[in-house]
Parts: structure tokens; C-alpha cells; sequence
């Protein structure tokens, strides 16, 4: 232990090949039990972790969150598991929306695309957690195997083609989750994410009745809404960003929320590969329609830059690239929205989010919340609490 309750800590975890990087961390009259996390946590998941990467990363995704899932069936393992992976206090509690958010590090969509893993989710002590991306009809979405590690750039490939168990199942299992949150006595319950789309089948002309069938078959049961329009990974999505596209999109999802008893937030995803006129496109039409916010940004299909043998990415063919490769683009583009909206317009930053460093990085820019993906399977369970403790 060390002497000083005002000693630094650098943990450096060069020897291990999927670098952490630099954690900074201050003994400030911690217990030995936290301090121990650094002891234990970090080399115990960095032995899973290279255990995990044995298996294809689909198969090792089920894998973690089904043993997640046994850990925290009971009450006392739920419990366990948030002591030591979860922030202790809620000192990062946020508000966006008119939202109260715990903390504002949530969980981007795709992890749980069928809203499958709440509870494992809640006790990791995620401030938010997006589900989906839903469409109306289930999905198998594209052949396997289309999810893809590039350790070397801490990174993943994915081609999923929104594969999900349509709109009905999701929205029976949240009504499930809603029910029993409602006997709870949870002061700060998880706030709930639904990202849609537009089935694969369905023709361009056509997506506004995809997006409308999710809205109001899931309106009940999610607190906000993401409109998926970003993926590359269905054939021409990524048309529907074209700005006449998008506006009959919002526009009608609008007309159904001003006629629900309580609105829901509706925000945008958007891709981090437009160029600035498309950019400037979305701002508009954000202001036209009266958007709720901005998610900036998914997946990019860029490849430049990469350490990934050139090989080894043709290998693995097409698909959206994530993780750190992903980080200064994404942060560009909010700091880019921030700036010629004078901030009117509220972002959630998502894109190469590892540390509390990155997570700031895009707060900077003009993000009021952070979304992990990537960095989560990399860096561990216990990525909020580091983050928030860096904040």
C-alpha cells in the first residue's frame, strides 16, 4: 500500500498485449479492498479477456454475458458484482433531457440488441443503456461470422445487419423488466435507450413505416429514442441521411409522439464518415424539426490508419470499424455540431471511449453523455467506475 493518501498510481499494463494504458489513480483514504482492484480486477480480467479472445468474438460475447447473467441471478451476486465493478456514489448523477441519469457513461447500442441483459448491465453500474438497433420484424441479420477484433488497434469490425428479435419479443421482454422495476425500490433505475431501423427487406421509400411501427410499438417502454440511420451494414441505410430522406422520418415520428400522453426524447445517429455539407444538412433539419439530440457518432467504414495488416483486413472483408481508430473523427464531428449550433443542440458522444481521458476529450468537444462499446470488451467490467472516477 502506499504511504501517502495523496500518492499517485500509475498502473502501466504495457507487459499485457491489449494494452489498458495509463490509469491514474489517487489513494485518498481508500480502503484496501479498492485499492485492491488494481491488485486483482484488472490482471483477473486481462486472463479472461485473452481467454475470451481464444473464441470467435460473437461466441465469446454470449459467453461473458451468460456467466454475467449467472453471477447476478440472486439478489446477494447482483450486489457482489456491482460492490466491486459499479461506481460507489452518485456523485456523476446528470441530467439531459429532462432525464436524471446516475452517471453519464451508458452503453451503446448493438451490446443488447434484444434487451436480454438489463440486470447484468444495471449491476455493472452503467448510467444508461441503449437496446436494439429494433426493427419491426425479427431479423438474422448477415452470415456469421461478421463481428471481428483488430487488437493491434483496439478495435472491432462488425457486419451484425441489425439482427434482432423484432420489435414484439423486445417489447414484451421490456414490459417484463418495467413491471419488475416498478416493485423495486431503486432510486435511480437504469434509463433505457431504444435505437430502431428499418428491417433489411424494406425498400428505401418505405423506411418511414419501420421507424413508426418501432416508435409506437416501444413508446412505452424505453425513455428515449435513437433513429438508426447510420449503420453501414444494411444495404443503402445510409441513403436515408440524405436530408429529404431523414425529414419524413422525424417528421413523423414526431407528429405520433405530440400525440402520446408523455413524449419521448428523439435522437439521431449519425455516421462519422459525412462530409461537412451533409453535416450542415443535419443541423438544419435538426433545427427544422426540432430534434432532441444528437448521437455522434457509429461505426466508420474508413480504414486508414490501421495497424491491422492490410491482409488481414481484407480477410475480413466489409463491415463498420470501432474502437480507438474511430475516437479523434467522432470527437471532430461533436466539437464541429457544437460550434455551429452554439451548443443548442444536446449531443451524446460515443466513438473510441477507453479512459476517463477519452470520456472528457468528448465532453470537451460539447458531449453531455458517453456511450462505450468497444472500449467495454477491451478495457473490462468495471469501465464506468474508472471513467467516473476520472471525471
Amino acid at each position: 500500500m502506499p504511504a501517502s493518501i495523496n500518492q499517485w498510481i500509475i498502473v502501466n499494463n504495457d507487459a499485457d498485449q491489449y494494452n489498458y494504458g495509463y490509469i491514474l489513480y489517487r489513494v485518498n483514504g481508500e480502503t484496501l479492498a479498492q485499492y485492491s482492484e488494481y491488485l486483482f480486477l484488472h490482471p483477473m480480467y486481462s486472463l479472461l479477456r485473452k481467454l475470451y479472445f481464444m473464441f470467435p468474438a460473437e461466441q465469446a460475447h454470449y459467453m461473458a454475458m451468460n456467466q454475467l447473467s449467472l453471477l447476478t441471478a440472486s439478489k446477494a451476486g447482483k450486489k457482489l458484482v456491482s460492490a466491486i465493478a459499479a461506481p460507489a456514489d452518485n456523485r456523476h448523477e446528470t441530467r439531459f433531457l429532462n432525464m436524471t441519469f446516475k452517471n453519464p457513461v451508458g452503453l451503446g447500442a448493438g451490446f443488447d440488441k434484444n434487451a436480454r441483459y438489463l440486470n447484468e448491465l444495471e449491476a455493472l453500474g452503467f448510467g444508461f443503456v441503449e437496446i436494439g438497433t429494433v426493427t419491426p420484424l425479427a431479423q438474422d441479420g448477415n452470415p456469421q461470422p461478421r463481428l471481428f477484433r483488430l487488437p493491434q488497434d483496439k478495435a472491432l469490425i462488425n457486419r451484425m445487419g441489425f439482427n434482432n428479435e423484432g420489435a414484439d419479443v423486445i417489447t414484451e421482454r421490456l414490459k417484463k423488466w418495467r413491471e419488475k422495476k416498478a416493485k423495486s425500490t431503486d432510486k435511480q433505475p437504469l434509463i433505457i435507450g431504444g435505437n430502431i431501423g428499418k428491417n433489411k427487406v424494406t425498400p428505401n421509400e418505405d423506411a418511414w413505416k419501420d421507424y413508426a411501427t418501432c416508435f409506437n410499438k416501444l413508446h412505452h417502454y424505453v425513455d428515449y429514442f435513437v433513429v438508426n440511420v447510420s449503420s453501414p451494414n444494411t444495404p443503402g441505410l445510409r441513403e436515408l441521411q440524405e436530408k429529404e430522406s431523414l425529414r419524413k422520418i422525424i417528421w413523423n415520428l414526431a407528429m405520433i409522439n405530440n400525440g402520446k400522453a408523455v413524449a419521448k426524447p428523439i435522437l439521431l445517429k449519425i455516421a462519422p464518415d459525412l462530409t461537412q455539407s451533409q453535416l450542415d444538412d443535419v443541423i438544419d433539419l435538426a433545427s427544422e424539426v426540432k430534434l432532441d439530440g444528437l448521437v455522434i457518432s457509429n461505426t466508420t467504414i474508413d480504414r486508414n490508419g490501421l495497424n491491422t495488416p492490410i491482409a488481414e483486413q481484407e480477410k475480413i472483408g466489409a463491415g463498420g470499424l470501432s474502437g480507438k481508430p474511430v475516437r479523434a473523427k467522432s470527437t471532430g464531428i461533436i466539437e464541429y455540431v457544437h460550434k455551429q449550433t452554439g451548443g443548442s443542440i444536446p449531443i451524446i458522444g460515443s466513438g473510441g471511449i477507453f479512459t476517463g481521458i477519452d470520456a472528457r476529450e468528448k465532453m470537451a468537444a460539447g458531449a453531455s453523455l458517453v456511450q462505450v462499446w468497444t472500449g467495454f470488451i477491451y478495457q473490462g467490467p468495471d469501465i464506468v467506475k474508472q471513467i467516473c472516477k476520472s471525471l
